[in-house]
């Protein structure tokens, strides 16, 4: 019996892995499987050391539109907000980075993945919604990424009237890190972040992303762990080599140049 084809597609391209949700037939909805399947590649990225960047997209014109609603009226064997929590940590806890390409319309939980990938742009053409209140639940689980991500007042406003917005009002939250014109503008923009980032030192990348809540612990606490993080980071084979390389007038040995 053949087995049934993958809803998350994965493609390598060098140092680069692209993650795509491919389930057209539901908007690529965050059905039990494709949440399994995504958990899986995602688990298998982040203990890859060859992967130094993660893309994740959607297939067809839907970037995801959220839960399988289908599903949760006849729930199949599995826990769908449990596994989607687990999939929302999963990418804040990636030593590489991710980066969202939304291809398209984005609703309820893939507000969740966006909020949860380091770097996110969309086209013009897209749009956004936290459709949870117009079907009677609660953004609750996608709540702890996006309030993270976003502005207070625009999330307040969108998650309690379930409100249509577009990419320039996304990036006006701070949803989005870009919103550009077209596909191929997010092509390009996608190849030019890559670049940069492989120009950088995967130790250092892994240790940047987690810097990124000291604004919420005490200060003496984060100042303090902060100076041990650095000295650690000086004292390293990364730091040591990327001052050697700098005082050498040559590129440090990880740097990777973009297209391969």
């Amino acid at each position: 019996m053949a087995s049934e084809p993958a809803l998350v597609r994965r493609a390598s391209e060098g140092p680069v892995l692209t993650l795509t949700l491919d389930s057209p037939h539901n908007r690529n909805a965050l059905s039990v499987r494709l949440l399994a399947e995504l958990a899986s590649a995602l688990g298998e990225a982040s203990a890859d050391p060859e992967v130094r960047v993660v893309v994740l997209t959607g297939a067809g014109t839907t970037f995801c539109s959220g839960v399988d609603l289908t599903e949760r009226l006849h729930p199949p064997p599995g826990d769908p907000p449990a596994t989607l929590a687990r999939v929302l940590t999963a990418i804040v806890s990636m030593p590489q980075p991710v980066i969202a390409r939304v291809n398209g319309h984005v609703r309820a939980g893939g507000m969740g993945l966006v909020s949860a990938c380091d770097l996110a742009a969309a086209p013009d053409s897209a749009t956004f919604g936290f459709s949870e209140v117009r079907v009677g639940v609660a953004p609750a689980v996608i709540a702890v990424p996006a309030l993270r991500r976003m502005h207070r007042r625009a999330f307040e406003r969108y998650a309690l009237t379930g409100d249509v917005f577009g990419s320039a009002e996304a990036q006006a939250a701070g949803l989005l890190t870009a919103a550009v014109s077209d596909g191929a503008a997010l092509d390009d923009w996608v190849r030019s972040v890559v670049s940069s980032l492989l120009r950088c030192a995967p130790v250092a990348v892994a240790a940047t992303k987690g810097l990124f809540d000291l604004a919420a612990r005490p200060w003496d606490e984060a100042i303090e762990d902060a100076a041990t993080l650095s000295d650690a980071l000086f004292r390293g084979e990364s730091g040591a080599e990327g001052m050697q390389a700098f005082l050498d007038k040559r590129l440090p040995s990880w740097v990777m140049e973009w297209p391969p």
